[in-house]
């Protein structure tokens, strides 16, 4: 026989404006001249940042749980505790020219969602934990989203202790300096299910005029160097029919890397970011070019076809240029395929709450990426302005922040009873 008490929580709104100035309060911590955010990973400053959010943490009641890489788990106990938690999260770290949303919305949506439990009397069956996971943003140490992949697993602990920045100093040695390498081995923390709320960090909301995000994935990501290498020449005497023009080769490759993503819509993405070209002399014909190419889309099949694509069209250019072309793969991630039940989760808590939605995709990585491989995940976007983010303008409307964390509440609530 269940005797569970059953609380009507649909009423329960969070308190936009108590979020809202702790979120200016965060953003104080390595303010920039322009209105953003510096606050570089394991650097003194995020120190200060980790330090406010678990104080917070510890005034709403909860506990706070630190592991070897920095991760930090913050955790409101359920009416059964042995129970996996129903986790939040996101990151605190910034880029060197940061915005005040971009990670840090996620984790202080989460304190608000517990603050709001605690207003109201609320208790859950499972536990309810907030997590910021250890850079994130791999502006200062790479790899990128290092404490979320240490903990599930996709490189070790050591591998994640030696990396050093510019000056050679190591995560490892950071993290002891500052006070944040705990005892919990990563990993040994289980995970009920996982939501992530963001700005969208791209126009497409915006543009649509929609609150919520209903993200359903994150795009699969390719990225290649194409070289491209003909022979060097003086611009005048010699004839057009007798060049081998790298540059002229590289840029009709360069154009196909655009157009295959157009073959793919809706979510195909295809960028050419980086080019140099040999010797970059205003009158030799280029002999050599080496460009980047990235490659987008929501199944690791459809990314794979646009490669295909590209190397096809790539090889008939070199022949028809008496230029060699070499293409190597740089770094492949996987596309990620959210949780049915925790996309559903956030469409019914949208719905519900009134606001407008539509279905989303992440162009970009987050944590969430490493957590949907552990447990169910979804995720919750807003607008941020203009669609800009890693930049210090980077912006949202109180009231897209407010119906985001109403969204995550609802969602979280349904999954913790």
């Amino acid at each position: 026989m269940d005797t569970t008490v059953k609380t009507d929580t649909s009423h329960l709104r969070i308190n936009g404006e108590r979020l809202w100035n702790s979120l200016m309060e965060l953003a104080q911590i390595g303010a920039t001249p322009k209105g953003g955010v510096c606050r570089l990973t394991l650097t003194d400053l995020d120190k200060q940042g980790r330090d406010l959010v678990t104080r917070w943490a510890r005034e709403a009641g909860m506990s706070v749980t630190i592991d070897k890489i920095g991760n930090g788990f913050m955790r409101r106990p359920g009416r059964n505790d042995s129970l996996p938690p129903i986790m939040t999260g996101s990151h605190i770290d910034t880029q060197p020219t940061g915005g005040k949303f971009d990670g840090n919305y996620g984790v202080l949506a989460g304190i608000e969602v517990v603050r709001t439990l605690n207003d109201h009397g609320i208790e859950t069956e499972a536990p309810i934990e907030v997590a910021f996971w250890t850079n994130e943003e791999g502006s200062r140490f790479v790899p990128v989203m290092m404490g979320s992949g240490v903990f599930a697993g996709a490189f070790t602990l050591e591998h994640a202790y030696a990396a050093t920045d510019t000056e050679g100093k190591t995560v490892r040695g950071e993290l002891e300096r500052i006070g944040y390498i705990g005892e919990q081995e990563p990993g040994d923390h289980p995970i009920g299910a996982y939501f992530e709320t963001h700005i969208e960090q791209g126009p497409v909301l915006e543009d649509n005029d929609k609150t919520i995000g209903v993200v359903s994935g994150v795009l699969g990501i390719r990225w290649f160097d194409c070289t491209v290498t003909g022979m060097e020449a003086h611009a005048g005497p010699t004839p057009m029919a007798l060049r081998k023009d790298a540059l002229l080769a590289a840029t009709r490759i360069m154009q196909d890397v655009v157009a295959a993503a157009h073959r793919h819509p809706p979510h195909g993405r295809g960028t050419v970011g980086m080019v140099q070209v040999f010797p970059n002399s205003r009158n030799v014909i280029p002999g050599r070019v080496k460009f980047s190419i990235d490659l987008r889309n929501s199944t690791d099949a459809l990314v794979d076809a646009m490669a295909a694509e590209v190397k096809a069209l790539a090889e008939q250019v070199g022949q028809e240029h008496g230029v060699q072309v070499q293409i190597d793969l740089v770094s492949s991630y996987p596309a990620q395929q959210f949780h049915a039940e925790c996309v559903e989760a956030v469409g019914r808590a949208a719905a519900r709450l009134g606001y407008s939605h539509m279905p989303a995709v992440s162009g970009a990585g987050h944590d969430a990426v490493y957590m949907a491989k552990l447990a169910p995940a979804g995720m919750i976007f807003i607008p941020c302005k203009d669609g800009i983010s890693h930049n210090e303008i980077e912006d949202a409307q109180p009231a897209h922040i407010e119906a985001g964390c109403n969204v995550l509440l609802q969602a979280m609530l349904e999954r913790a009873g």
